[in-house]
């Protein structure tokens, strides 16, 4: 039955309390993630994000609350922990923010790991994977190290090769924790525009942790604010990234500028923000 499930599926955390050697991390929190929509976790280091992505991953096993799959539109709802483990690898994969890196195996290689849930006991069964490997080796920009041992590769080449691993894996809610880590600018935004292409041509549901705001704000479609393991505000970005809200959780003032499309802009301001610059030089 749970293998009739569409890949296009939407992924939901209700009622979810996380805690860590009996100390309660996350407090009953809501989460749904939709297909084809871009959901981003924000707030300070410690507030919950991180964890509250691993128990939609099934990594962290909530004290109450539940995590369900369904279709699209809500039908066919399953609780997600009654999947077998390939079952599940098939609707959701998980990008962590660090993984271990394995010794003398090539990039290709790698990438191809993503595949396992779609192959047989003898690595058997899985006709579309060379296409597909390709293909996510291609969105992340790794073609061209495809030959080179991963414990050879920069952090930020080797978050790419993960990245691509994760796209290998081809399911239907795809969650990455801080994706853009050790990446350099130009592939931070070569991350994002593949997150938000997961969404808009793929209908992939994404739920994804950031620490820039601004990021935040550009690629998702809904923003999920924490605070000491409680969801403080869900919405539009310009509805919870807000400067009086922004203030009061990261304890310091964050200035929010919303242009007339809907951009979000925020500034947080130091004691030494208003410093006098010194003049351009002629």
């Amino acid at each position: 039955m749970h293998d009739a499930l569409p890949r296009s599926s939407a992924l939901t955390g209700a009622g979810l309390t996380l805690a860590y050697d009996g100390r309660t991390v996350v407090e009953n929190a809501g989460l749904e993630l939709h297909a084809g929509e871009v959901v981003a976790l924000v707030g300070p280091n410690g507030s919950g994000k991180s964890t509250l992505l691993r128990s939609l991953a099934r990594l962290h096993s909530p004290q109450a609350g539940a995590v369900t799959l369904s279709d699209p539109d809500g039908a066919d709802r399953v609780d997600a922990t009654a999947l077998h483990p390939k079952q599940f690898a098939r609707r959701v994969t998980l990008l962590t923010q660090s993984r271990p890196t394995p010794g003398g195996v090539r990039v290709r290689d790698v990438v191809a790991y993503g595949r396992h849930p779609y192959r047989g006991r003898f690595g058997s069964g899985d006709a579309e994977g060379p296409d597909v490997v390709a293909r996510a080796m291609r969105l992340t920009g790794v073609e061209s190290m495809a030959d080179r041992p991963v414990d050879e590769l920069s952090g930020g080449e080797l978050q790419r090769v993960w990245l691509a691993t994760c796209l290998a894996q081809d399911t239907g809610v795809v969650l990455l924790d801080e994706p853009t880590t050790f990446l350099d600018l130009r592939y931070q935004v070569e991350t994002l525009d593949i997150v938000r292409e997961l969404a808009d041509d793929h209908g992939v549901a994404v739920g994804v942790v950031l620490h820039d705001l601004d990021q935040a704000a550009a690629v998702a479609d809904r923003v999920v604010l924490l605070h000491r393991g409680v969801v403080r505000a869900t919405g539009l970005p310009a509805e919870v990234l807000t400067s009086e809200l922004l203030t009061e959780v990261y304890g310091l003032r964050i200035d929010v500028d919303v242009h007339d499309d809907g951009r979000v802009r925020t500034r947080p301001v130091g004691r030494h923000s208003t410093r006098p610059r010194p003049a351009p030089l002629p």
